[in-house]
């Protein structure tokens, strides 16, 4: 795997969409182009008029192919989407340019779960290798949170995920944690192994949420980046702003999306919080602009929750030098890292007062802030690069197939 490889990037996410995973893709995306290889990204998209559609983005091309939509607040009407999605995509990639393509690697992200057949056909055409990046494990999340029960629809989402493992050659998880969820995925002829997740460090461009002119001008930040949805648990963090209500020199700024964004926002507004503000998602490229006015950032993950990841929050927090306050479940990958590089103050129970706290410690103590901060970008250039994810997708993926003789 010498030569520069024709890839196909599959995801649900792309820009113009603001998610950590369509950050995530560009990034991955543009450098397998700087180190000489050839990706196309496909991705679903809203195409009314035509099947299909290529772009060039930064110097990467991008199929869109028309497909139903699968962001619904109906769960039935998205798992059917999602489950008829890998098969109306194929369709379309048929009557695309790159019908004929002969792919050397396919590598799909997931969430979603849904791709598995739509991998299944594209290796059988080209016998390209295959290389899942999974960065959670469902369902099994959704039970640990209540949101589904181990029943019949459970059953049916875990035969899909596992459809979707069988196609892999290589699967690469987040953390060490997650390897034992997949152990007996593991076969000479597939690899699992932890792919840890990456982003790219992009300059200060500026960002439209200026701290100095709101409320909270002359205060310490602490900023919540991204989804805010019932995996987070974030209700502690509430509870957090009022008990810091009489620090005026603490604030809390909390900027994305999500199921619970506008029920956190309104019990902000029904308990009087002025220590708190709330703004709707920002594209990530104001992301810097935004840390650089800020001097801690938040992290929450439900404690119901069991499996373990690396949420790409915590990766921006790192690349660009802000110390973590995080609210996590016990015994974990993140919990560990945390302590082990001591890049922030790490949280597992569910004591507001503790909580309360760290958070003062990290307010009160620039010295420890600046060493903090010093760690987590030396962390992020060490762990977190797009470079050190593309070399290791294309040697696992060339170490797989040696393995099996291709």
């Amino acid at each position: 795997m010498n030569r520069g490889l024709l890839i196909a990037l599959i995801s649900t996410d792309y820009p113009p969409l603001r998610t950590s995973a369509a950050v995530q893709l560009r990034d991955l995306s543009r450098e397998f182009a700087a180190e000489g290889h050839r990706p196309v990204v496909i991705i679903p998209s809203s195409l009314p008029d035509k099947p299909w559609e290529v772009e060039q983005l930064d110097g990467v091309e991008v199929l869109r192919v028309a497909a139903p939509p699968t962001r619904s607040s109906s769960f039935v009407w998205r798992a059917l989407a999602e489950m008829w999605l890998p098969f109306a995509m194929y369709l379309k990639v048929r009557r695309s340019p790159f019908a004929s393509a002969n792919w050397d690697l396919l590598v799909w992200y997931s969430p979603p779960i849904f791709f598995g057949p739509l991998i299944a056909k594209m290796q059988r055409k080209s016998k390209a290798r295959t290389y899942l990046i999974l960065r959670d494990i469902f369902p099994e999340w959704a039970v640990d949170l209540g949101l589904i029960r181990r029943g019949p629809v459970y059953l049916l989402f875990k035969a899909i995920a596992a459809f979707q493992y069988h196609v892999a050659e290589v699967i690469g998880v987040q953390t060490e944690s997650n390897l034992r969820y997949l152990e007996k995925w593991a076969r000479p002829q597939r690899r699992i192994e932890v792919l840890r997740n990456w982003l790219a460090v992009t300059p200060d461009v500026g960002c439209k949420i200026v701290v100095k002119n709101t409320p909270l001008a002359g205060r310490k930040i602490f900023v919540y980046i991204g989804n805010m949805g019932v995996a987070q648990g974030m209700d502690i963090f509430i509870e957090l702003i009022h008990s810091l209500r009489d620090r005026e020199d603490i604030g809390f700024l909390f900027v994305g999306r999500g199921t619970e964004f506008a029920r956190l926002q309104a019990e902000k507004t029904s308990r009087d919080l002025r220590n708190a503000m709330f703004f709707g998602e920002i594209d990530s490229t104001e992301i810097p602009g935004l840390l650089a006015q800020s001097h801690v950032g938040l992290v929450a993950l439900h404690p119901d929750h069991k499996t373990h990841n690396i949420p790409g929050k915590f990766v921006s927090y790192m690349q660009y030098g802000v110390p973590v306050l995080a609210r996590v479940n016990p015994d974990t990958d993140l919990q560990r890292l945390i302590e082990a590089e001591r890049v922030g103050c790490v949280y597992t129970g569910n004591s507001v007062e503790d909580l309360k706290k760290m958070a003062e410690q990290l307010a009160d103590d620039e010295t420890l802030r600046h060493t903090m901060s010093e760690r987590g970008r030396e962390l992020g250039r060490s762990m977190f690069s797009p470079s050190a994810a593309v070399q290791q997708i294309v040697a696992s993926v060339a170490g797989a197939s040696a393995a099996n003789g291709g």
